[in-house]
């Protein structure tokens, strides 16, 4: 869930999770529709679909593996997660890389290269022996010193343990470093969202294909689900990581949803957060129609 989201937005979502699903086992019965709905407003949902996928293979063998290698196995593992699980909670000798780390390295060791490079010189930390010994601890040591001392605009080099090592510190250029890339300007992109609700204020839904964008979510249709009095309802934007997106939403109401229809309560319906924002543009637009 810490992939890329604050841990201020992760900390209810753990909370419910931990309630719905205290096992491993009962999140591998779970149906991923009903992971995915509790997953609803996190963003980034393949991390949903891949949680599933990755407690049904744990559930499978019993334990999660207790190397590098097996957890990297699993889906949506990658090499910073592998690591932080192997030394965390299994005292593996080994350093997950995040953004803090990377930047104590850099600075350590004045490196103005790309992250490949930055990864490989922190990898030396672990050369020292009390880091190998407790290399759980050695990782959340330097989490912390990133996040409250080695800060991104303002390292505070008076109070590191390792000014006396540190070249950047040295050479006065630790404010400098790491050196970013320029991101590159999101592109931009355009669609419609459908708008239905009925006189219990139930909303007409689709389940969006399994892979792709919101893949597996719950959401309002690109297409008019019937033909009904629609009432243009203004835009909403939402930023993804590598795209933003335009929604022009169109609502209308109806007496009864289409037969066989998806639907959910329009207050409560477990959206993504984009899917959210449309749905309540259009009921705003319904509610102050004359």
């Amino acid at each position: 869930m810490l992939q890329q989201t604050q841990v201020a937005t992760v900390i209810p979502y753990y909370a419910k999770f931990l309630a719905a699903y205290p096992t491993v086992s009962q999140l591998a019965a779970a149906p991923v529709e009903e992971i995915l709905g509790h997953w609803a407003g996190l963003g980034y949902y393949a991390r949903g679909r891949n949680f599933h996928a990755c407690a049904r293979i744990v559930a499978g063998l019993g334990a999660f593996p207790r190397n590098v290698e097996g957890l990297r196995a699993l889906p949506g593992i990658g090499p910073y997660t592998a690591n932080a699980i192997g030394a965390i909670a299994f005292g593996l000798p080994v350093l997950p890389v995040d953004g803090n780390i990377e930047r104590v390295a850099a600075r350590v060791f004045a490196l103005r290269d790309g992250k490949a490079v930055i990864a490989a010189a922190a990898g030396a930390f672990m050369r020292d022996s009390a880091a190998a010994r407790a290399p759980g601890d050695f990782a959340q040591a330097l989490f912390d010193l990133g996040a409250a001392v080695c800060t991104p605009k303002s390292p505070d080099c008076g109070k590191c343990p390792w000014q006396g090592h540190c070249a950047a510190a040295a050479q006065g250029i630790a404010g400098e470093l790491p050196v970013r890339a320029k991101k590159p300007e999101r592109p931009r992109r355009e669609g419609i969202a459908y708008v239905l609700v009925d006189e219990k204020d139930d909303v007409f839904l689709i389940r969006r294909p399994p892979r792709g964008l919101l893949g597996g979510m719950l959401a309002l249709p690109e297409e008019a689900p019937s033909r009904a009095n629609w009432r243009d309802s203004g835009s909403i934007a939402h930023v993804f990581t590598h795209f933003s997106l335009t929604l022009r939403v169109l609502a209308a109401r109806c007496k009864t949803l289409p037969e066989g229809a998806l639907r959910a309560p329009a207050a409560t319906a477990p959206l993504p957060t984009v899917m959210r924002k449309a749905l309540d543009a259009g009921r705003r637009a319904l509610d102050d129609a004359p």
